[in-house]
């Protein structure tokens, strides 16, 4: 018998971590379908928080708030901000198939 540390590739630390990446990537996503209209998104008036249950809304602001963050000499609002995440997340998804 041999004992080794290694480990497969799929159970690496980092590749675990990105498929937890993945994973939340793909339930914002879904939640995001679930629950907003595009033409409201279109119309830049989208309460986000109040379009999530409550049961997703955590795991769904990580996820876009994460995508959405400032840089310092950004002058876009937060929901602008999290409109182009969303365009983000739908690209980091599709990229994941």
């Amino acid at each position: 018998m041999s004992s080794s540390t290694a480990l497969p590739l799929d159970r690496e630390p980092a590749a675990l971590a990105l498929r937890i990446g993945v994973v939340a990537a793909e339930a914002a996503l879904a939640t995001f379908a679930r629950n907003l209209d595009l033409d409201d998104l279109d119309s830049g008036d989208v309460d986000f928080q109040g379009a999530i249950s409550p049961a997703e809304w955590p795991l769904f602001s990580l996820v876009i708030d994460t995508l959405a963050e400032a840089a310092p000499d950004d002058s876009r609002t937060l929901d602008e901000r999290r409109a182009e995440a969303l365009n983000d997340l739908a690209r980091i998804c599709m990229a994941t198939r």
